[in-house]
């Protein structure tokens, strides 16, 4: 305002001073921009990198889960019949597995849906999503503990929770 009324009064003298600075100052905008914009660009390469690398192993542990059903599946088994939503729901829950060990027994639980569909709930996959791979082989453990019967197909026997027995085979209760 100053620049103008002073410009006004004195006609004209500092408009073409007050053009440059102007420029420059528009000029000096546009360069902060585009760097800033580099560096978000820059950010978002790393970003982009990042979830390439993630996605490839989500990917890898996918097939190797898938691979290991396999061979545990029957000849009467129906994939085809596996829910969609329930596929879906099973592999967001198994990809961010890589350990082998535990990648087998989200092999079994796809191969076991495969084999009989509608035999394990989202639940059930959801429970095995939260545990860690102690916790597994400990139930394993105490699994190895049940007795088959005619009367009641599947019930666990257990001794004294005060036998060292389980204590030896490292299960608490």
């Amino acid at each position: 305002m100053l620049i103008e009324k002073v410009s006004d009064a004195v006609g004209g003298i500092a408009k073409p001073w007050q053009i440059k600075r102007v420029a420059n100052a528009e000029a000096e905008a546009a360069k902060i921009k585009a760097i800033a914009q580099l560096e978000i660009t820059d950010l978002e390469q790393r970003a982009l990198a990042r979830m390439v690398r993630e996605e490839g192993i989500k990917q890898e542990n996918i097939e190797a889960i898938t691979a290991g059903a396999i061979p545990h599946l029957s000849a009467d088994a129906k994939p085809e019949a596996i829910p969609s939503d329930w596929l879906a729901h099973f592999f967001e829950k198994s990809r961010i597995v890589s350990d082998g060990e535990m990648q087998m027994l989200w092999s079994k639980i796809l191969a076991g849906e495969a084999n009989t569909p509608n035999s394990f709930r989202k639940k059930t996959v959801e429970l095995v999503s939260t545990i860690e791979k102690s916790d597994a082989s400990l139930f394993t453990k105490l699994c190895s503990f049940v007795w088959m019967f005619v009367i009641r197909p599947e019930t666990a026997i257990f001794y004294s929770k005060t036998t060292d027995f389980y204590f030896k085979q490292e299960i608490s209760f």
